[in-house]
């Protein structure tokens, strides 16, 4: 009984212990399904939400490069417009060009019909003239030989006596005025002035390290040039010029913080709104000062104390304007120092006449602003700011605007065109300096009876050789006074244009 009791309880403790096991196998089975389950569906959460985000950025991507796609056709749109606009042009151009061709065709037909009849109407008057020849030798009794060696001797008799009277009054004219004439080629010699000349002048062209900087410059829709255009006053010009943007303004200041502005702003790299305008009134304070700097120098250098601020403030602006390629500022300095050598030698007030030459061109500070030249709105500043009648009298009539009331008046007119004429002082293209000399010679070759004419020591002198049997020495005399007439009335230059009339004879015979 013991040993059967003995084992039925270890049945029945396996049995249990088998359950027990059972039930935690079962346990253990469903706790590994639910978290398969969960696996699962955490798996199935981050697939849609890797799903979502490469839809939203194919989304993105898709608009991004539809956006760069317009920008890129908006530019060739503005690239083909530019190009129609420069087919026109071209077209307009041949247009022109045919109609002048046809115009000059017309002429020529004109002029041949024209010298067909002057020929015809040269061999009459040869004829008349002939004619009235024979009948003056009939009615005289003389030959022609006989009647120009009577007339030659009457002319030389008078010739001679009017001769005698011109000398006679030089001579006395002379010994009355030997002070004042002596004084006034010794005010001549100072053209002699070596004074400096400043090569750099301002450029309206800024240089870009690379094309790529144009579209920064310009910015999204437009947005920086606006801003660098309404803060600075200029136009920028971009065009197909490789790596270089103009500033186009007529006032040389603005121009000038335009150009500074726009280089800083390419060195920097950073162009936006905001950026431009700090960068723009930085160089507006930095110009300012070197104005104020630039005036005070003239004004110290000419050693004129005491002049209004707004004076000195005008000639500080003149460093940034160009007349002639001649920078305004030290053309101003070098007039003072003139006007203040001829006072001396003629026994005037040296420190006035420097401030009248100092300034004279004081008006082209601000003739961009008002209407009227330059002298006239020169001598209004001039008057308004507490200056001497001299000083203002000599810088609204440098230029005879108004009648000169004061000798200062002449010495600024005359220290004006020695610091423009002197060789050095004024630089100009090569295409003007062409058209210069070719518009010089041209007059000259208009004249009738004139061969050859050339241009000499960069158009200050012109060499003109006429047809010794058309014009005579009286009238080589004649024809240098007319074409010096012409130049002065239809030309535009510095200095003065000396004029040279070359009349030759030449007899050929040969010895046999």
């Amino acid at each position: 009984m013991g040993l059967v009791g003995a084992a039925g309880g270890a049945l029945i403790s396996y049995g249990l212990a088998k359950a027990r096991y059972a039930a935690q196998e079962a346990q253990r089975r469903s706790e590994h399904q639910g978290a398969l389950q969960e696996a699962q569906a955490r798996s199935l959460a981050i697939e849609g939400e890797i799903e979502k985000r490469s839809a939203a950025a194919e989304r993105h991507a898709r608009v991004q490069a539809e956006a760069d796609l317009e920008t890129r056709r908006d530019e060739l749109a503005r690239i083909e417009g530019r190009i129609e606009k420069r087919e026109g042009a071209l077209d307009a151009r041949d247009d022109r060009l045919d109609r002048r061709l046809e115009d000059t065709e017309r002429r020529e037909a004109g002029l041949r019909g024209r010298e067909e009849e002057l020929d015809l109407r040269s061999q009459d008057c040869d004829e008349r003239l002939e004619q009235a020849h024979q009948a003056l030798e009939r009615i005289s009794g003389l030959d022609r030989a006989q009647a120009r060696e009577e007339l030659l001797a009457r002319v030389a008799e008078a010739s001679q006596l009017e001769a005698a009277k011109l000398a006679q009054s030089i001579e006395d004219e002379a010994r009355q005025e030997s002070e004042k004439k002596a004084k006034w080629i010794i005010g001549t010699a100072v053209q002699r002035y070596a004074g400096e000349f400043v090569t750099e002048r301002t450029t309206a062209a800024v240089s870009l390290p690379t094309d790529d900087v144009k579209g920064r410059i310009i910015g999204r829709e437009g947005r920086n040039i606006r801003a660098i255009e309404a803060a600075t006053g200029c136009d920028i010009i971009i065009d197909d010029t490789p790596e270089t943007v103009v500033v186009s303004c007529f006032n040389p200041v603005r121009r000038e913080i335009g150009r500074m502005a726009l280089d800083r702003l390419i060195a920097d790299g950073r162009i936006h709104p905001s950026r431009i305008e700090d960068t723009v009134k930085q160089c507006e304070a930095e110009i300012d000062d070197e104005i104020i700097k630039a005036g005070e120098r003239a004004v110290s250098e000419l050693g004129q104390d005491g002049m209004h601020v707004e004076l000195v403030k005008l000639l500080g602006r003149l460093k940034y304007r160009y007349s002639y390629a001649q920078n305004v500022w030290v053309h101003s300095v070098e007039v003072g120092f003139l006007c203040g050598m001829m006072a001396g030698e003629l026994g005037l007030d040296v420190p006035l006449a420097r401030r009248a030459g100092l300034l004279h061109d004081i008006g082209k500070a601000v003739d961009h602003e008002f209407e009227g030249g330059h002298a006239v709105i020169g001598g209004k500043i001039a008057k308004r700011h507490g200056e001497r009648p001299e000083v203002v009298n000599a810088v609204a009539g440098h230029h005879d605007d108004v009648p000169a009331e004061y000798v200062y008046t002449h010495l600024a007119t005359a220290a004006d065109a020695l610091s423009g004429a002197r060789p050095g002082a004024r630089r100009e293209t090569l295409s003007s300096y062409v058209q210069r000399l070719e518009e010089l010679e041209g007059m000259a070759l208009a004249f009738a009876g004139v061969e050859k004419c050339y241009a000499l020591q960069a158009g200050r002198e012109i060499r003109v050789i006429v047809e010794g049997a058309r014009i005579d020495d009286v009238g080589a005399v004649k024809l240098s006074r007319d074409i010096a007439r012409k130049i002065e009335d239809e030309m535009t230059y510095p200095g003065q244009i000396k004029v040279c009339v070359i009349r030759e004879t030449r007899s050929v015979e040969f010895a046999k």
